[in-house]
């Protein structure tokens, strides 16, 4: 199966499109250290609580 190609005319409308403005978002830099940080933090959080429950209710 052959990929589908533009015609100059319209590859240009949609380079046009793309590049504008409004269509384009300055984002920071994806951290990998930050996202993880964050998910150790919950689970220490939810451990944290999930023990508390359980020593509440006699559980331990």
């Amino acid at each position: 199966m052959s990929s589908p190609t533009l015609s100059p005319e319209d590859q240009a409308r949609v380079d046009r499109v793309v590049n504008d403005r409004v269509n384009s978002v300055p984002r920071k830099p994806f951290r990998p250290g930050l996202l993880l940080g964050i998910i150790v933090i919950t689970m220490i959080l939810f451990g944290g609580l999930s023990y508390f429950i359980a020593w509440y209710v006699g559980a331990l």
